[in-house]
Protein backbone atom coordinates (compact mmCIF):
# COMPACT_ATOMS: atom_id res chain seq x y z
CA UNK A 1 0.00 0.00 0.00
CA UNK A 2 1.61 3.21 -1.18
CA UNK A 3 0.45 6.62 -0.03
CA UNK A 4 1.43 10.05 -1.29
CA UNK A 5 2.08 11.76 2.04
CA UNK A 6 2.81 15.13 0.44
CA UNK A 7 -0.62 14.98 -1.18
CA UNK A 8 -2.24 13.91 2.09
CA UNK A 9 -0.58 16.85 3.89
CA UNK A 10 -1.77 19.19 1.11
CA UNK A 11 -5.28 17.72 1.41
CA UNK A 12 -5.26 18.59 5.12
CA UNK A 13 -4.46 22.22 4.31
CA UNK A 14 -7.07 22.28 1.54
CA UNK A 15 -9.65 20.80 3.90
CA UNK A 16 -8.98 23.54 6.42
CA UNK A 17 -9.53 26.01 3.58
CA UNK A 18 -12.93 24.46 2.87
CA UNK A 19 -13.88 24.69 6.53
CA UNK A 20 -12.67 28.32 6.60
CA UNK A 21 -15.14 29.19 3.82
CA UNK A 22 -18.10 28.12 5.95
CA UNK A 23 -16.83 29.03 9.41
CA UNK A 24 -14.14 31.70 9.15
CA UNK A 25 -14.28 32.73 12.81
CA UNK A 26 -13.93 29.19 14.13
CA UNK A 27 -11.13 28.44 11.68
CA UNK A 28 -9.32 31.64 12.67
CA UNK A 29 -9.57 30.64 16.33
CA UNK A 30 -8.32 27.12 15.54
CA UNK A 31 -5.39 28.63 13.61
CA UNK A 32 -4.53 30.86 16.56
CA UNK A 33 -4.61 27.82 18.85
CA UNK A 34 -2.31 25.97 16.45
CA UNK A 35 0.20 28.83 16.41
CA UNK A 36 0.12 29.20 20.20
CA UNK A 37 0.34 25.46 20.89
CA UNK A 38 3.28 24.85 18.55
CA UNK A 39 5.28 27.98 19.45
CA UNK A 40 8.70 27.34 20.92
CA UNK A 41 8.71 28.15 24.63
CA UNK A 42 9.63 25.59 27.31
CA UNK A 43 9.38 22.89 24.60
CA UNK A 44 10.81 23.56 21.15
CA UNK A 45 8.62 23.39 18.05
CA UNK A 46 10.34 20.28 16.66
CA UNK A 47 9.59 18.35 19.84
CA UNK A 48 5.98 19.56 19.78
CA UNK A 49 5.60 18.34 16.19
CA UNK A 50 7.00 14.95 17.22
CA UNK A 51 4.49 14.88 20.08
CA UNK A 52 1.67 15.70 17.66
CA UNK A 53 2.93 12.94 15.36
CA UNK A 54 2.84 10.42 18.21
CA UNK A 55 -0.73 11.41 19.00
CA UNK A 56 -1.69 11.22 15.31
CA UNK A 57 -0.27 7.71 15.11
CA UNK A 58 -2.03 6.61 18.30
CA UNK A 59 -5.42 7.93 17.13
CA UNK A 60 -4.95 6.49 13.60
CA UNK A 61 -5.16 9.76 11.67
CA UNK A 62 -3.66 9.66 8.14
CA UNK A 63 -3.77 13.44 7.77
CA UNK A 64 -2.16 13.94 11.17
CA UNK A 65 0.65 11.51 10.35
CA UNK A 66 1.35 13.20 7.01
CA UNK A 67 1.06 16.78 8.25
CA UNK A 68 3.02 16.40 11.49
CA UNK A 69 5.73 14.29 9.86
CA UNK A 70 6.11 17.05 7.27
CA UNK A 71 6.26 19.71 9.98
CA UNK A 72 8.68 17.70 12.14
CA UNK A 73 10.92 17.27 9.10
CA UNK A 74 10.74 21.00 8.34
CA UNK A 75 11.72 21.77 11.93
CA UNK A 76 14.81 19.57 11.67
CA UNK A 77 13.67 16.22 13.03
CA UNK A 78 15.91 13.36 11.99
CA UNK A 79 14.69 9.97 10.82
CA UNK A 80 15.98 8.53 14.10
CA UNK A 81 13.84 11.00 16.06
CA UNK A 82 10.79 10.07 13.98
CA UNK A 83 11.57 6.38 14.55
CA UNK A 84 11.75 6.90 18.33
CA UNK A 85 8.48 8.83 18.17
CA UNK A 86 6.96 5.87 16.33
CA UNK A 87 8.26 3.51 19.03
CA UNK A 88 6.67 5.62 21.76
CA UNK A 89 3.37 5.80 19.85
CA UNK A 90 3.49 2.03 19.36
CA UNK A 91 4.02 1.57 23.09
CA UNK A 92 1.06 3.85 23.87
CA UNK A 93 -1.18 2.85 20.95
CA UNK A 94 -0.63 -0.89 20.60
CA UNK A 95 -0.72 -2.91 17.40
CA UNK A 96 -2.84 -0.52 15.29
CA UNK A 97 -0.27 2.21 15.96
CA UNK A 98 2.29 0.04 14.16
CA UNK A 99 0.41 0.58 10.89
CA UNK A 100 0.42 4.35 11.31
CA UNK A 101 3.95 4.35 12.70
CA UNK A 102 5.21 2.65 9.56
CA UNK A 103 3.34 5.30 7.58
CA UNK A 104 5.15 8.02 9.54
CA UNK A 105 8.50 6.50 8.54
CA UNK A 106 7.35 6.21 4.91
CA UNK A 107 6.20 9.84 5.05
CA UNK A 108 9.57 10.92 6.46
CA UNK A 109 11.32 9.16 3.60
CA UNK A 110 9.13 11.00 1.08
CA UNK A 111 9.68 14.39 2.72
CA UNK A 112 13.45 13.84 2.95
CA UNK A 113 13.75 12.55 -0.61
CA UNK A 114 14.60 9.01 0.48
CA UNK A 115 13.26 5.72 -0.79
CA UNK A 116 9.52 5.53 -0.18
CA UNK A 117 7.87 2.47 1.26
CA UNK A 118 11.08 0.57 1.91
CA UNK A 119 12.03 -1.30 5.01
CA UNK A 120 15.10 0.77 5.83
CA UNK A 121 16.39 0.50 9.38
CA UNK A 122 15.82 3.37 11.79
Amino acid sequence: MSKDFAQIANDVAAGVGLIRQGTPDATKAFGALSVAATASHAIDTKTKELMALAIGIAVHCDGCVAYHTKMAHQHGASRAEVAETVALALYMGGGPAAVYGADALRAYEQFSGGAAGGSAAA
